[in-house]
């Protein structure tokens, strides 16, 4: 497994998911137009696609995705909302990312 070709796949699902999931709440939340919406699906599916591709069984993927989504999550809140995390919201995304790692490297048999 080639270390930046699976981070560079788990970024790529993040940014599709928290992006689509940002234009589906514009659309529904926010009342912008109902091309918000379209586009919004077609990321997610896109993040699915990607998702997919991972070469781990689908648990590994999806469980270690999970800390990779919640730091994704966290800096989008900041660059796009302009919400500043705080301290513990890096600690949290810290833990999460160390238990990502985890999962998809730890030695096993």
């Amino acid at each position: 497994m080639d270390f930046l070709r699976v981070t560079g796949m788990f970024v790529a699902a993040a940014l599709a998911e928290v992006g689509g999931a940002y234009s589906l709440w514009q659309w529904l939340r926010e009342g912008k137009s109902a091309f918000y919406g379209f586009l919004g699906l077609a990321a997610l599916s896109l993040y699915g696609l990607i998702q997919t591709r991972q070469p781990f069984t689908f648990g590994r993927a999806f469980a270690a995705y999970g800390g990779v989504f919640i730091v994704t999550a966290t800096l989008w809140g900041w660059w796009v909302d302009g919400r500043a995390p705080d301290r513990f919201d890096w600690l949290g995304g810290a833990i999460c990312l160390a238990g990502a790692a985890v999962i998809l490297w730890a030695p096993r048999r």
